[in-house]
């Protein structure tokens, strides 16, 4: 068909419905809202409509072909090439299929296919609501999904259908290479398809439940949230982004939520609850809101000449790699949060944090003092550890920790900046000191700080 007069017809019906509209005498109100496309097919044999594959960010950017000898009962499949370890593909496979179109999937309750594995795996992610565009807002999906070399017909249930009206993100995976098989291996997918299935039951909504301390002004996006299905007698659980929930807020005086983000607005406590299509899910999030300090961290008045900064609006910072290394059992949270201005690191939900720059050291060799300006509303003690490695990238040689407390010198206290300008030689490290490569910061109840002023000095 002519593109072009495709538009123009198309130009031309609106503008006739325009001028009819004008003309009559119907109550719009009554009139039923056009839907955007209802098709459900994302492949058969071949992409559907205008479906095209977007390959993620240092993915192997061919990882897709379309395969006629590995099919399911169909002429073609999709198939996934997953790189092998420390691969030149990069390390690992995954993308999108995405509609260059919005899709209205209000009328389906499932995404189902048809997968196999050149080896036993376990699909690490697969699901929908992903557009590759970073501002999805409906994105769900399963993990650890098991495949071997038979076709296997998976189900993945959508949360809340009514929600999917203006869908671009149809199907997403991601897939790295299985321990048993570092050589890589190959994924088919076929038959992708929307579908309707009545032995998808009993949703079961649930968000986890978490007791956190914020500041006032912060806003802090909703984590865990999840549904399990029955599905044929066995549980299926859908992990999905939190917009699938309606939220309320106990106090809507000390916080609101909309889109799946919670913004604090005074002190006090509230209790986020939340459901799905009218079923209350599980759990809750206990929040409690504090104030921020009055001012500022002190500014460092310490010629730069003298100083190795790694935060702090006085002086150069150096690199880091990363303020929070999510190491296994750590509950923090890291964003920035400005005081009069300035802005500081904000920890919250802390127990410990790993602060990472071991791929690019500090020669803190000819340095004296570690200083770190500490701000908490509440809790007791404080802990630094610092640790040196033998080079860039290099291994652990040595690491030592400090607790500080109102008894300390220097001292940490509740409720007011603690500046913990802290001697090296307290440390105690006989490791030299010229790869430093990660700080690590601590507590038993000091579950939200605000730090800055993070430098070395002599």
């Amino acid at each position: 068909m002519n593109v072009l007069k495709t538009v123009l017809f198309a130009l031309v019906m609106i503008f006739a419905l325009t001028l009819t509209s004008g003309c009559s005498d119907r109550d719009p109100a009554g009139l039923e809202i056009a839907r955007a496309t209802i098709d459900p097919v994302v492949f058969t044999d071949d992409l559907g409509g205008d479906v095209y594959f977007q390959p993620f960010f240092e993915t192997y950017y061919e990882t897709m072909k379309r395969d006629s000898v590995e099919t399911y009962n169909s002429e073609a499949s999709l198939r996934m090439t997953i790189p092998g370890r420390d691969s030149a593909l990069g390390p690992y496979s995954g993308g999108v299929l995405t509609s260059g179109g919005k899709r209205d999937l209000a009328d389906f309750n499932a995404l189902t296919f048809y997968a196999k594995s050149s080896v036993l795996s376990q699909l690490n992610v697969v699901g929908f609501g992903n557009d590759n565009t970073g501002n999805s807002l409906y994105e769900a999906g399963r993990s650890n999904v098991s495949l071997n070399n038979s076709w296997t017909f998976v189900v993945i249930p959508i949360p809340s259908p009514g929600k999917l009206v203006a869908e671009r993100g149809l199907f997403t995976f991601a897939e790295g290479f299985e321990p048993l098989y570092p050589a890589g291996h190959n994924l088919w997918f076929d038959e992708i398809k929307f579908a309707h299935l009545e032995n998808i039951t009993n949703p079961r909504p649930v968000m986890t439940s978490v007791n956190k301390q914020y500041f006032t002004g912060a806003k802090v996006d909703v984590a865990g949230t999840y549904t399990l299905f029955d599905v044929d007698g066995a549980d299926i659980r859908v992990d999905h982004s939190p917009n699938y929930f309606d939220f309320t807020s106990q106090n809507a005086a000390v916080a609101t939520v909309e889109n799946g983000q919670v913004q604090l607005i005074a002190p006090g406590t509230t209790v986020i609850n939340a459901s799905m299509d009218g079923v209350e899910a599980a759990g809750m999030a206990v929040l409690s809101v504090y104030d921020p300090p009055a001012a500022a961290a002190p500014q460092p008045t310490l010629p730069a000449s003298d100083v190795i900064s790694m935060f702090s609006g006085a002086y150069p910072d150096v690199p880091v790699g990363t303020w929070d290394t999510n190491w296994q059992y750590s509950t923090a949270e890291d964003s920035e949060y400005s005081v009069d201005g300035n802005v500081a690191k904000m920890y919250a939900a802390l127990n410990f944090v790993g602060i990472d720059f071991s791929s690019l050291t500090v020669d803190a060799s000819d340095m004296t003092h570690l200083h770190l300006d500490v701000f908490a509303p509440a809790g007791t003690n404080f802990r630094v550890k610092i640790v040196a490695f033998n080079g860039d990238g290099g291994l652990v040689i040595g690491q030592s920790e400090l607790t500080f407390d109102a008894t300390t010198t220097p001292a940490f206290t509740a409720g007011d900046w603690a500046s913990l300008d802290i001697p090296l030689e307290d440390f105690g490290l006989t490791a030299p000191l010229d790869h430093v490569g990660q700080l690590v910061l601590s507590t038993d109840d000091a579950q939200l700080v605000l730090v800055d002023n993070i430098y070395w000095h002599k």
